[in-house]
């Protein structure tokens, strides 16, 4: 009579260890970290795209067709979808009553899809910090 020998099951466990990048949903976007530093905080500024449409003027010529009021920086890093609304343009310093004054400055405008207006002198967007979405 042949005996049989009782062995305990074993269980073998592996290690799952990532070997290859897999792209999820939305993450083929860019992400830009940009300051919004285009002016002095105390002051106001007259904005416009570069063909010449206002976006944000406290003029009471332009007003009825600006997007906002005047524009104020406020020299704080955003992050943004690179298709959130970014332009290039150009904007004045304000005088008293709203018009503008001294030369033009050039920017890189984004609307945040239209909600708000920030501005940075830095044009270069290749330069600017970026991530994946």
């Amino acid at each position: 009579m042949e005996r049989k020998v009782w062995r305990r099951p074993l269980t073998e466990v592996q290690k799952f260890e990532a070997n290859e990048y897999v792209a999820a949903c939305g993450d083929s976007g860019v992400v830009y970290n940009f300051e919004c530093n285009a002016g002095n905080r105390r002051d106001s500024y007259n904005v416009y795209y570069d063909d010449g449409r206002p976006l944000a003027s406290s003029n009471g010529n332009e007003e009825w067709y600006a997007q906002f009021t005047g524009y104020h920086p406020c020299h704080a890093i955003h992050t943004a979808e690179s298709d959130s609304g970014f332009y290039d343009g150009y904007m004045y310093l304000q005088d008293w009553r709203g018009n503008n004054t001294g030369n033009p400055i050039d920017v890189v405008i984004w609307t945040d899809r239209g909600t708000n207006v920030h501005c940075t002198t830095n044009l270069d967007m290749d330069s600017w910090e970026t991530e994946k979405s």
